[in-house]
């Protein structure tokens, strides 16, 4: 399958160890993003969340560091990057019985997830669309970063079709994107929009940004006051501390 070039894989840590990760030791690496977009959720115990594109299950494991409770499906299409997510689940123990892995396109999704009724659904999708810049040579983090088949339009309209009513998506993406992301939500029957920007440092533009929408919802777009990832001195703030070293939630309240 193309992409699929996991060979040497290194053992890492999110959460301060409290994840344990096989990723590749080249292509798509697992960094912050995933730990942040896991913090935005606010699913209940008992919840569905589907982590579309999964990767190695780095979001996954990292909402149920936090939700224990909550069941995940992650679905990802490159078999090799799916056999180490599993291998992950299994290595983190708290998670075995809560997350299941299933390899398919989200585009054209298996049968067990095409029925969709996930009352969340995040993703991670690619940042850039093609042609722009030079396209990582190693496969795997070539479909990690650049949109290939489907773009973000049909990315957001796979997610949105496997919402169920009234269901949440929640999407971590560059700030640089941010007017594709939201002109890709229009016609999804996506509303109450809010956009999270993160900041590298106080004064500094958003480098990236989370944006939570609701399926059938009608409430107004909102613009929140967001996260400042750094401290002018160096080092974390200690809202970001908190996210990425004691599985913090994100406060949504603005």
């Amino acid at each position: 399958m193309p992409g699929d070039d996991v060979e040497a894989v290194t053992e890492d840590g999110l959460i301060d160890g409290r994840v344990r990760l096989c990723q590749p030791a080249k292509g798509y690496r697992a960094a912050i993003d995933p730990v942040f977009l896991a913090a935005a959720v606010t699913a209940a115990p008992g919840e569905t969340v589907l982590d579309l594109g999964c990767g190695v299950g780095a979001a996954g494991l990292c909402l149920l560091a936090r939700l224990p409770l909550v069941r995940v499906t992650g679905l990802e299409l490159q078999a090799g990057m799916a056999a180490l997510a599993r291998r992950n689940v299994l290595a983190n123990g708290h998670a075995a019985d809560q997350f299941r892995i299933v390899e398919g396109s989200a585009l054209t999704p298996p049968p067990e997830i095409a029925g969709g009724g996930f009352a969340h659904v995040m993703t991670n999708p690619p940042f850039q669309p093609p042609g722009r810049g030079t396209a990582p040579p190693v496969g795997s983090k070539a479909l990690a970063h650049v949109e290939s088949a489907g773009d973000l339009s049909a990315w957001i309209k796979a997610a949105a079709r496997l919402l169920a009513p009234r269901g949440r998506l929640w999407v971590i993406h560059r700030a640089d994107r941010l007017g594709d992301l939201l002109g890709a939500f229009a016609g999804r029957g996506l509303g109450e929009v809010r956009v999270l920007p993160l900041w590298p440092k106080a004064g500094r533009p958003a480098s990236r940004v989370i944006v939570s929408a609701r399926k059938g919802s009608r409430t107004p777009f909102s613009l929140l006051p967001g996260l400042v990832l750094h401290r002018d001195e160096g080092g974390y703030s200690p809202a970001a501390e908190a996210v990425l070293r004691e599985a913090a939630a994100i406060s949504w309240d603005g």
